[in-house]
């Protein structure tokens, strides 16, 4: 979408604040502010940003205002000390800006938040053997990114997760020694994953699964001696795999 110009559209005398009466009219006459681009007081996201990305030192004195989306890109700009000082705030919007900026050993406030944006975004920055307090979360995005964070020796507790999204990531995760813990996963993606990372003798135990991929890829990893029952598997891709690992261990022809 492109930007309004000054005078190209009536919509820009609604995006644009009336500046005889802003507080801060004098940078107008420094080119700090510009009417209908950057302005604090105009009903614009992207105005005030601008406009607080030139003048940082004014976003301290608008994180109580009544307009959330100001108090939200104030919280960008403010000095670090004052967020520290802020109550919680109503918008979940600012609760995010606030989370996102807090050092990590000060989030605990946050780790339970109503807004699952909030959630997330502490999901990402926390230390991560603290991450086990979003293992049980109702938000299904809150785990997927638990998941991706979690020590490996906290990963078991997720094998058994509702989400299929978040125990794929687990089977992504998992080492590969505790993946024969997901072999009978009730999801085929998930058991594809899986199987295309276990140990040899975790595979021979899905060569006879019901998703012809998992079986694929578990003849790339399983033993020889257990891969010869499907050596005339339905499947043509899997026949190929079986046949390409046995003729290559077969005794050559000398003759």
């Amino acid at each position: 979408m492109p930007e309004r110009q000054f005078g190209a559209s009536p919509l820009v005398d609604v995006m644009r604040a009336d500046c005889s009466v802003c507080p801060h009219r004098a940078l107008l006459a420094e080119g700090k502010c510009v009417p209908g681009d950057i302005c604090l007081t105009a009903q614009s996201g992207r105005q005030i940003d601008r406009f607080l990305r030139r003048n940082p030192q004014l976003a301290q004195d608008y994180l109580n205002d009544g307009f959330w989306e100001r108090r939200a890109i104030a919280a960008r700009y403010a000095p670090l000390e004052l967020m520290r000082q802020m109550p919680r705030d109503a918008d979940e919007v600012v609760r995010r800006v606030v989370a996102s900026r807090l050092p990590i050993d000060e989030l605990d406030g946050y780790l339970h938040d109503t807004d699952r944006e909030v959630r997330m975004t502490v999901a990402e920055r926390i230390a991560p053997e603290r991450l086990t307090a979003f293992i049980g979360d109702e938000d299904y995005l809150v785990r997927l990114q638990a998941a991706k964070r979690l020590p490996h020796g906290r990963l078991r507790r997720m094998t058994g997760d509702a989400d299929r999204e978040v125990r794929k990531e687990v089977a992504r995760r998992l080492p590969p020694f505790a993946l024969g813990m997901m072999a009978r996963d009730e999801d085929a993606e998930v058991r594809r994953i899986a199987a295309a990372r276990m140990l040899p003798a975790d595979a021979a135990t899905m060569l006879a699964d019901s998703d012809w991929v998992v079986r694929l890829e578990a003849a790339q990893l399983a033993p020889l001696e257990n891969i010869a029952g499907l050596v005339d598997d339905d499947e043509p891709d899997v026949r190929a795999v079986v046949r390409q690992r046995l003729n290559e261990y077969l005794p050559g022809d000398d003759k």
